[in-house]
């Protein structure tokens, strides 16, 4: 019988309460001959929120990839650190949550729209958003204002994004909506419930990808 193929979910913060959510989102996807493996960064600070801490995972995780051998690789941060240096590390699929779950929300809706942590990593994804070229699609980018820690556990985090996502549905005229932190991944349902329109979670977005690229190699 042959192996099962291997789909390795690197989250890059410590936060383990962020691993056993990502655990939970991509349940679902499960699959006869392959198996999704979730992995904390231990190396990684508690919550990936600024520059610094994008530039400061990226290695780490290249040695992680190097290390620990799988069919496909997931980053699952929406900053997508370390995604160009870890495709250099391997020739298996590297994918970067925040291009996928991008990429996902492109094919449900003419314009989508982010809710980020926090403001100061908007222009982060912005950049990102250039550097794909898909800036036009976007209807806009709206801040929770919280921690990565917070998005993951607060008792608070969901009223807020259904307040941040309805300002995205209604002020800013996006048809499809991308939590921008694989933190918010417990939310996802209970957002899309509240708004009505589709909601991604960019890491079931790039496992489900992932999923396909194993599938026919």
């Amino acid at each position: 019988m042959a192996a099962d193929r291997r789909i390795l979910v690197i989250n890059p913060n410590s936060n383990e309460t962020v691993t056993r959510g990502l655990d939970g989102a991509l349940a679902p996807l499960a699959r006869p001959g392959i198996a999704i493996a979730c992995r904390t960064l231990a190396e990684g600070p508690f919550g990936i929120q600024s520059q610094a801490d994008v530039e400061q995972v990226a290695l780490p995780l290249r040695d992680l990839v190097r290390r620990e051998a799988a069919d496909a690789y997931v980053i699952a941060c929406y900053s997508d650190p370390g995604l160009h240096v870890c495709r250099e590390a391997t020739d298996r699929p590297v994918l970067g949550i925040a291009e996928c779950g991008i990429l996902t929300a492109l094919a449900r809706a003419d314009r989508f729209g982010v809710i980020a942590v926090a403001s100061r990593s908007i222009p982060r994804h912005l950049r990102a958003l250039r550097q794909m070229g898909v800036s036009e699609r976007l209807a806009g980018e709206r801040a929770l204002e919280m921690t990565v820690a917070e998005t993951a556990s607060g008792t608070d985090t969901l009223a807020r994004m259904i307040a941040v996502g309805r300002d995205l549905r209604d002020r800013d005229g996006a048809g499809v909506i991308v939590m921008g932190c694989a933190g918010m991944a417990v939310h996802r349902r209970g957002l899309e419930q509240e708004l009505g329109i589709p909601v991604i979670d960019p890491t079931q977005a790039a496992v489900a990808m992932a999923i396909g690229i194993v599938a026919v190699a």
